[in-house]
This record gives structure tokens, C-alpha cells and sequence, in this order.
């Protein structure tokens, strides 16, 4: 290759990157100014409006990918104030919030877990006990992604699963987006992934996003342990369904997988545990315990112990990271886009945008018995990813709205938000989220093909979300 030809793409890859780019930011403009030209709804400030057309400028450019996701994190940002919707020191406050540096707390975390080796000793130790039978080996890629997400956030965890999974595939020569184990297995990891991640505000982004949204709209505060009370349930009820969902969906066309001795010897071969990788379990378990202990020690609240957690890894003695190291496994784009909808999500609230789309959809669910209020809510988040497929947004557009109904009908605001903040994981419909677009992109199963499996689970999701909320939320005191 020549030196001149060094980072170009082919003439075909170019033009078709220019055209995604056109027709988003097309697509982005033409939809900013048809929404200004409408008459504004009678229920809706025009400042609202003004902000509806940055927000779904925003959805068209996020979920098109026309220009990077950090850019259009910052150009709303500035479209705030540009709009008259928001000073820019307001728009500025609402983006570097407690959830930013949570996330960067926990990129780091699950960097030094890789750098240690001890999520592929997991992997592998869970492997070896599935055996040879592969209805069991996809089960346990499953079971293993979702334990996995439960510390870890759900991105790296599929992105650790769906690498063992390409190796078990690679060994039986299966051909992408014919094997049905493929399919299997590269469906059923982002699914495992974000059902284990809600288990404790831990495991995913979207978790602290509406835990964030709750204490400001709701004026309630939902502890680490109150989380998990129904998180943990939810997780040990629908993993189940996923295994069995998926394998229904796309059975093994071939009975055993492999050598069950070559993945003992892989295993065999990671010696016995290094000292990076005691020091990632004893620190782990730390931060597992100080989370749980700031139930009632109010300082020990989720974002201290996982920053403190992320500091401790970088001090002399424990070096499980470099900053070298933190800076490369850090997805800044992802941080900045997080920072964006926090912006958003507040101004949403400010301009009265927020209570009209939810008043609009769920308008008179609070005269409702409360077991069809949490059904309600429920399937309009399950039902809304379709439009807004990032968990973030679904949290920042919903929850605080929500949260204000709750208070004006009397109600506990955990009862009616918590199930927008937990079912803004369920993404599984079509592999729109940025956790199944990971396996999605490697052209094992097409997009229509996550339909079956997860229509299934989301209605399971949906009842099991109900149930555990009447039941655990009732020990609680939100009922």
C-alpha cells in the first residue's frame, strides 16, 4: 500500500458516507423547521414548541450518526439559547451533572476489569460448566453477560460476551446471518446485557439517568438498595424468559458445540489468579458494600463510591489503570451525549414540553386502578424506544413529567417513575440501541430478526415490571 493511500477509504465508502451525512442533517433541518411552522397546540408554550424542534433534530442526528454524537451533544447546547429556550449557563449546568462523572467512574471500572483478565476468566469458567450441549452454551452466554452487567455497564459487558461468542463461532465455521446459533448468540448476549444491567444502578447509564431525574422532578431520593430490591428481582424473573425466548426463537442447528476440553484447557491456561486480578475483586466488593451501606450513610452515595472507587484504581499499590489506559477505554462520545440529554431532559421540564408529550399520551392514566397506571407506563416506554431508540432520551423525555403527575395525584413519584427508569433498558424490538448495535454490526442476524425474541420478552417485562412493583414496591413503602 502506498504511503498516499494510508487512512483513505474507497471512493464508494466515501460517497456513502456523504450521503448518510446529507440526508441526515437534511432530514434533522427539514423536520427543526416543519415543526416551527405548525400551529403551536393550545396546551403547549411556544418555548416548548421551539424546543420540540431541537429535540427531534437532535433523535435524527443521534440515531443517523450525520455528524459525530459528541458534536450533536454540543450543538444543542448551543441551539438553547439560540431557540430562546435556555440561557447558556442553564444548558451548561444541566449537562456536566453527577451522572457524567458517574459514567466516567464506571468506564474506568470496567477498564481495569478487562486489563485484569477477570472478566475471561468468568467467561471461561462459566463456559466450561455448560459443557458441550449448545442450548446450554448460548444459555450460559446469556446468564454470563447478564451477571456480568450487574458491576459492569452494559456496553462493555456485551462487548466482552459478544467477543467470546465470536470466538465460539469462528471454531464451528459458522457462516454470518445464516446460523441460527449465530443469531442465537449474538441476539441473545445485548438482550442478557441489558436485563442484568438494571439489576443495581450500577449497571448501566440509563439507571443513574433516571435515578438523576427522579430526585429533581420527584424531590425523593431512591437508594442503591431500594433499587436493587426490585432490580434483582427483575433481573432473576426475566433472564429465564430471555434463554427461553431466544433459543424458541432460534434453536441450535447443531447439537454440541466444540470441544468441551478445549475450553477447560483455554481456562487452564489463565493460571491461577494474578494479583491485578485480586485487587479487582477486593475493590469491587468494597464499592459493592459501601453502595449498599449508603442506603443509610447519606454520604456514601452511588456516585462517590464509584468515583472513589475509579481514584483508588489509579494510587500506588493498586495500579489497575493508567490514565493512558482510562483515556483510550473512555467512550468521550457517549459522556458528551449523556451530558446532552440531561440538558435536554431539564429544559424539557423548563419549557413545558415534557407534560405535554406525556400529557398527550398517558393523559388521564392517574383516575386509572393502579395496576393499569403501571401497565400503561410500562408498555409507552417499551412502545417509545421505536421512536426514541436511546435509553437516555427515553429517561429525560418521560421521567420527569411523570414524576410531576405522580406528585400532583398524591402518589409516591418512585411508583410511576421507577418503571420508566427500568424499562428504558427494555430495548429489544429492533436493535436500535447502542448495546445491541454492537453485535448487530457484525451481520450475524438482520434487524427485523430481534422482533420474535424480543416482543416476547417485552411483554414479560411489562407484567413482571407491574408485579414487582405492586409487590416489592408496597415492602417499600411507593404503594
Amino acid at each position: 500500500m502506498s504511503e498516499s493511500s494510508l487512512g483513505q477509504l474507497p471512493e464508494s465508502s466515501v460517497g456513502a458516507a456523504d450521503r448518510k451525512t446529507i440526508v441526515g442533517i437534511a432530514g434533522a433541518v427539514a423536520a427543526t423547521v416543519v415543526v416551527l411552522l405548525l400551529p403551536t397546540p393550545a396546551d403547549l408554550p411556544p418555548e416548548g414548541q421551539r424546543l420540540g424542534a431541537v429535540f427531534l433534530a437532535a433523535i435524527i442526528l443521534w440515531a443517523t450518526e450525520a455528524i459525530p454524537i459528541a458534536v450533536t451533544a454540543l450543538l444543542v447546547i448551543v441551539l438553547q439559547p439560540i431557540f430562546e429556550v435556555a440561557e447558556l449557563d442553564a444548558a451548561f449546568n444541566a449537562f456536566v451533572s453527577p451522572v457524567f462523572f458517574f459514567v466516567l467512574a464506571m468506564f474506568c471500572i470496567a477498564a481495569s476489569v478487562t486489563n485484569a483478565g477477570l472478566d475471561r476468566r468468568f467467561a471461561y469458567w462459566l463456559l466450561a460448566r455448560a459443557g458441550t450441549d449448545s442450548r446450554r452454551v448460548i444459555a450460559a452466554l446469556i446468564i454470563g453477560t447478564a451477571a456480568t452487567s450487574v458491576m459492569i455497564s452494559d456496553v462493555p459487558a456485551c462487548a466482552i460476551f459478544m467477543s467470546i461468542g465470536l470466538g465460539v463461532m469462528s471454531r464451528l465455521n459458522l457462516e454470518p446471518g445464516k446460523s441460527s446459533i449465530g443469531k442465537a448468540i449474538m441476539i441473545g448476549v445485548p438482550i442478557g446485557s441489558l436485563i442484568g444491567g438494571v439489576t443495581t444502578p450500577a449497571g448501566s447509564s440509563v439507571n443513574i439517568i433516571g435515578l438523576h431525574f427522579i430526585q429533581e422532578f420527584g424531590n425523593v431520593t431512591v437508594t442503591f438498595v431500594e433499587w436493587m430490591a426490585i432490580g434483582l428481582p427483575m433481573a432473576i424473573g426475566l433472564v429465564p424468559i430471555a434463554c427461553w425466548a431466544v433459543l424458541k426463537s432460534y434453536p441450535p442447528e447443531i447439537a454440541t458445540i466444540g470441544d468441551a476440553g478445549e475450553i477447560e484447557r483455554e481456562r487452564a491456561a489463565l493460571g491461577t489468579m494474578s494479583a491485578a486480578e485480586r485487587k479487582a475483586v477486593t475493590l469491587l466488593s468494597i464499592m459493592m458494600v459501601l453502595w449498599i451501606a449508603g442506603s443509610w450513610i447519606p454520604f456514601l452515595d452511588v456516585l462517590t463510591v464509584g468515583l472513589g472507587g475509579a481514584i483508588v484504581m489509579f494510587l500506588p499499590g493498586m495500579r489497575l489503570l493508567t490514565w493512558k489506559q482510562a483515556e483510550r477505554a473512555i467512550g468521550w462520545d457517549t459522556l458528551l451525549m449523556i451530558g446532552g440529554v440531561t440538558s435536554l431532559g431539564t429544559a424539557s421540564v423548563e419549557a413545558g414540553l415534557a407534560g405535554w408529550l406525556v400529557d398527550l399520551a398517558l393523559g388521564g392514566v392517574a383516575n386509572w386502578h393502579i395496576v393499569w397506571v403501571l401497565l400503561a407506563i410500562s408498555a409507552f416506554t417499551v412502545v417509545i424506544h421505536l421512536a426514541l431508540p436511546i435509553g437516555p432520551v427515553v429517561n429525560a423525555v418521560v421521567i420527569p413529567p411523570i414524576a410531576l403527575l405522580a406528585v400532583g395525584a398524591g402518589v409516591h413519584p418512585a411508583l410511576y417513575a421507577l418503571p420508566v427508569a427500568f424499562t428504558a433498558s427494555c430495548a429489544f424490538l429492533l436493535p436500535l440501541d447502542a448495546v445491541a448495535l454492537l453485535t448487530y454490526s457484525r451481520g450475524y442476524y438482520r434487524m427485523h430478526e430481534m422482533l420474535a425474541p424480543g416482543a416476547l420478552i417485552s411483554a414479560a417485562w411489562v407484567v413482571w415490571m407491574t408485579v414487582v412493583m405492586l409487590v416489592v414496591g408496597g415492602l417499600l413503602g411507593f404503594v
